[in-house]
């Protein structure tokens, strides 16, 4: 089979003669190999392990992503972020980790933007309609946000 790992910059493995893959998604961790069935799946944070050419287990810390199958021979898997390495305790242990942490700090500043929004309608609503309780007069130069 043939995997390519890629980023929105850059092609991460372009390898041929996979033998197996493994990843995990939602349902849980799952494998393939040759002839596997088309297939389109979400990945979560997570470890993606093959046997390349060599006979050797190789290792990708992915940073969520979709995998899909085609024709049972191409596998290719699309993520926000990759790093590939060799020794799998280093990426379970520092690099998942530093993904989870993103992946917070992330959904923190989204809410933090939205809550910023709902203010600023909120007040724009207040001067669209002074008739309103707790409206105050129309002179836009007295928002406080």
């Amino acid at each position: 089979m043939r995997l390519m790992i890629t980023t929105p910059t850059a092609i991460i493995v372009d390898e041929a003669n996979v033998s197996a893959l493994r990843a995990e998604d939602d349902s849980g961790s799952f494998g393939l190999l040759q002839g596997h069935a088309d297939l389109l799946t979400a990945l979560k944070i997570s470890i993606v392990s093959w046997r390349g050419a060599d006979d050797r287990m190789h290792y990708c810390a992915v940073r969520r992503g979709v995998l899909s199958v085609t024709g049972g021979d191409e596998i290719a898997i699309a993520t926000r972020e990759a790093i590939v390495g060799d020794d799998l305790d280093r990426l379970e242990g520092i690099v998942l980790d530093e993904f989870h942490q993103r992946l917070e700090a992330e959904r923190t500043a989204r809410t933090e933007s939205l809550e910023l929004q709902m203010k600023a309608i909120r007040q724009i609503v207040r001067y669209l309609r002074p008739d309103k309780p707790g409206a105050r007069d129309a002179d836009p130069r007295n928002v406080d946000l």
